[in-house]
C-alpha cells in the first residue's frame, strides 16, 4: 500500500498543518505495516506554476516532472495533504500540484456526460488549518471546499478532513490542535 504525503505551508516547524500530516502519517503507519510512504514538500521544492509552455508541451524537463507528478497521484492509495488556509484559499504551491496532476486522458477524461474521473480508489486526507474560525461550510472557504472539488473532478470522493481553525487566536490554538489530534487518533 503506498501513502503520498504532500505538505504545502511555508511555516516549517512551526505550521500547524504540518504537525497534522505528521500525524496522520504516524496514525496510518501503526495500522498498515506494510504501508510505503513518499513525501513531497511543495514549499520545499517547489513545482513551477503553469505556464503556456509548460501546458503545450514546450519545456522537456517540466514535462518530465508533470509526468512523474501525475503518477505518483495515481500510484498512491492513500494521501495525505497539508493544507493552510492562506487568504482564503491554499498555497499557491499547492496549487501548482493541482494544476500538474489535472491533467485530461491521465486523472480525468471528458465524455459526453461530462467530465469523469480516472483516479478514483484511493482516501484522501486533507490536513487544514486555518488562522481564523470559519466552519464546514463558510462562504469565505475556498481551501477545502475547492480541495475536494479538484479531488472529486479527479474520481476522488473518499475525502476526509481534519481541520484545525483559530489556531492565529491564543484563546482557540491549543483546543483546535488538540480537537484534530483526537481525530486523528480515531482513525
Amino acid at each position: 500500500m503506498k501513502l503520498l504525503h504532500i505538505d504545502s505551508s511555508i511555516l516549517g516547524d512551526a505550521s500547524v498543518s504540518r504537525q497534522l500530516t505528521q500525524a496522520i502519517v504516524a496514525q496510518l503507519k501503526s495500522k498498515h505495516a506494510n504501508l510505503e510512504v513518499e513525501y513531497l514538500d511543495v514549499d520545499q521544492q517547489q513545482i513551477p506554476h503553469l505556464s503556456g509552455p509548460i501546458l503545450m508541451g514546450q519545456d522537456p524537463e517540466q514535462s518530465q516532472l508533470g509526468e512523474k507528478l501525475v503518477q505518483q497521484y495515481l500510484d498512491a492509495d492513500i494521501i495525505v495533504v497539508g493544507a493552510a488556509m492562506y487568504n482564503f484559499s491554499l498555497p499557491s504551491t499547492l496549487k501548482a500540484w493541482i494544476d500538474r496532476i489535472c491533467v485530461a486522458g491521465k486523472t480525468f477524461r471528458y465524455t459526453e456526460n461530462g467530465p469523469e474521473g480516472l483516479a478514483g480508489g484511493k482516501k484522501i486526507y486533507i490536513a487544514s488549518s486555518r488562522g481564523g474560525v470559519y466552519g464546514e461550510n463558510s462562504p469565505a472557504d475556498f481551501q477545502e471546499a475547492y480541495l475536494k472539488t479538484v479531488f472529486g473532478f479527479t474520481g476522488v470522493t473518499d475525502v476526509e478532513v481534519i481541520r484545525s481553525e483559530g489556531v492565529a487566536m491564543a484563546e482557540h490554538k491549543d483546543q483546535a490542535i488538540a480537537d484534530a489530534m483526537a481525530k486523528i487518533q480515531a482513525l
